[in-house]
């Protein structure tokens, strides 16, 4: 058997450049290229490896370790799981700092590659800088905390053990099913030891996503189920994207005369203006879609999780439920007749089988009827002349004058506060990439450093990014990463002083207004930040407009910049879409001296009885 001699971080490079996925009849490497924060836990050892290979392999300097592993979920998502990333950080702090970005990906069931130094396996310098000491097991360190949040964990204590470990780290990114974070933690002594690895180790290997189909059985019943419905609805999920049967499900749908309601993650799978599509399902849905799911007799669901957003809490329908996942896991959540298949697949086999077969007309011209009253409420929310005599305006008003801006092939992507609902109601997407939202996590500061790394799924598209003033406190750096790599973006940033949106639902509950907006917290003075000109210092392009007019001026020059533009504007911070949207389970407390909190608690029974 021919060998070659290399150290385990040697190899490990060398194996993972070797795997190899086909997109459009071309083969590509799934591993794009690495982000890498070097301290002294992986630049000797993997900062090596990727030094020798930078002529041919792209390293990324991030600014931080979360933001970084953002960015890289980010890339996957925008690439429909089929390439990735990888992140490497230093022992210690600059491992844990992906924790929050492992749990974003776990969640979403995207592919992430994580590779953390760790202590030194031969136990010399013991404890080694920034290492977490158990008291009571020699073996754990502060890698350890990546279990709970990842698909596949390992600790590679030996440089042969490279030869299981990969071919299994591989599997799981490139499983439809088990697809999640993968972390390989890398003790620093280990990296940098060799040993004699086979050769044809390093081979290249061509990768597919499987397309499992659907079994006989499940298949009969879920179309038995369909045959018999006098109100059937479509509920697609981001699934629908990542199996890319968004033209099958089109198909599907116009066969059969399916509305459509779209999640977060699905959203964008048919262009707003379709006949059959009735937009936003759940807790920030629209009108058209949530009154069908509560008038549905059944609902096929393709390629959701079905998470508490998307069905109001549990209470949003009673309808008969298949679930068409490739994850048996989702498939049988809420007591639903399974149909465990892929999405493409599985669309395929239930429009063969359901040949000729439409839904009743009447339930077809309901269905039209709701989606063209709700468009006309878009309209409404989201013209520049609404909210009249309002000082600010509202996130509806901002993210219409963006929309109007946008090119059918521009990517928009946001993730936390209130703009998500906003934008699930109210953005009129065209094609299912071009709206990207991280909402499975609801991760603020994921905004800016996913745009980063959608832009370098796509550099030849526009990236505009929305993010609000608390999410951009907490994560901005990746500006600098953009301005330094050439990865223009445009970034709107709305400012209502603080947590505007859970300021709302605090109050919505009976609080009072406490420790959200900058004017409710704890201060010995008031600040006003100047977002754009702390923009400014870190490279990019940055103004402060005033009015819906001036920022539909501003968005025509953004488009023209050669840098990353940042575009800031104040809005309402109480000031949202009530149209539409489903009741939320938040529980409010049973005991108040608050006369509104008791009230709100009253509300919230009467819920709880309706829903049970």
């Amino acid at each position: 058997m021919k060998t070659i001699r290399l150290t385990m971080a040697q190899a490990l490079l060398r194996y993972l450049r070797a795997q190899e996925v086909e997109i459009d009849g071309k083969r590509q490497p799934i591993l794009a290229g690495m982000f890498a924060i070097f301290g002294h836990g992986n630049v000797a050892g993997l900062g090596e490896a990727l030094a020798a290979a930078a002529d041919d392999f792209p390293t990324y300097r991030a600014q931080n370790e979360q933001s970084m592993a953002h960015a890289a979920i980010a890339f996957a998502k925008a690439q429909n799981r089929r390439r990735i990333l990888g992140c490497t950080t230093s022992v210690g702090p600059g491992a844990t700092n992906m924790l929050t970005a492992a749990a974003v990906a776990h969640v979403n069931r995207l592919p992430l590659l994580l590779l953390p130094g760790d202590i030194f396996a031969n136990r010399r310098p013991d404890p080694v800088l920034q290492q977490i000491e158990s008291f009571g097991d020699a073996t754990l360190s502060a890698n350890d905390c990546f279990k709970p949040v990842s698909r596949y964990w390992d600790r590679i204590t030996r440089p042969e053990q490279l030869l299981s470990s990969l071919p299994q780290a591989m599997r799981v990114l490139t499983d439809p099913v088990d697809c999640g974070p993968v972390v390989l933690c890398l003790p620093q002594d280990v990296q940098t030891e060799a040993t004699d690895y086979p050769v044809d180790f390093f081979a290249p290997k061509l990768h597919h996503w499987r397309r499992p189909a659907p079994d006989a059985t499940e298949l009969a019943r879920a179309v038995d189920l369909l045959r018999a419905a006098k109100a059937p609805l479509i509920i697609a999920g981001g699934g629908v994207k990542y199996s890319e049967a968004g033209a099958a499900l089109r198909a599907f749908a116009e066969a059969h005369d399916l509305p459509i309601a779209e999640t977060q993650a699905g959203k964008g799978v048919l262009p707003w203006d379709h006949q059959l599509q009735m937009g936003g399902i759940g807790v920030t849905g629209t009108t058209a879609a949530n009154d069908l799911a509560r008038e549905a007799d059944c609902i096929l669901a393709v390629g959701t999780r079905l998470q508490d957003f998307t069905t109001g809490s549990h209470a949003l329908w009673g309808a008969r439920l298949i679930q068409l996942n490739t994850a048996a896991f989702d498939a049988v959540k809420q007591n639903a007749q399974p149909l465990v298949a892929d999405a493409k697949v599985g669309i395929e086999a239930l429009g063969a089988a359901l040949k000729g077969w439409r839904s009743p007309a009447a339930w077809g011209q309901r269905a039209l009827a709701g989606a063209a009253a709700w468009n006309k409420i878009v309209e409404a929310r989201t013209s520049a002349a609404a909210n009249p005599g309002n000082a600010l305006p509202s996130d509806a008003q901002v993210l219409g004058a963006v929309n109007r801006s946008a090119d059918a092939q521009d990517i928009m992507i946001n993730a936390a506060g209130g703009m998500p609902g906003e934008l699930h109601k109210l953005w009129r997407a065209h094609r299912p990439e071009g709206y990207h939202l991280e909402y499975g996590y609801s991760c603020m500061g994921y905004e800016i450093a996913g745009g980063l790394g959608i832009k370098l799924a796509h550099p030849d598209r526009r990236v505009i990014v929305f993010v609000g003033d608390g999410s951009y406190l907490m994560m901005n750096s990746e500006i600098v990463s953009s301005v330094m790599m050439g990865a223009k973006l445009d970034i709107i940033v709305t400012d209502n002083s603080g947590f505007g949106c859970i300021n709302r639902l605090q109050q919505a509950c009976g609080g009072k207004p406490f420790n959200n907006l900058f004017e409710d917290v704890k201060r010995v003075r008031d600040v006003k930040i100047d977002f754009a000109a702390h923009a400014r210092a870190m490279g990019a392009l940055a103004e402060k407009v005033t009015s819906i007019a001036e920022l539909e001026a501003a968005l025509a020059r953004a488009k023209t910049q050669d840098r990353t533009s940042v575009i800031v504007i104040d809005t309402d911070p109480l000031n949202s879409t009530a149209d539409g949207g489903a009741w939320w389970d938040v529980p409010v407390p049973q005991v108040s001296t608050r006369a509104e909190v008791t009230k709100a608690r009253a509300g919230y029974d009467k819920a709880l009885a309706g829903r049970d």
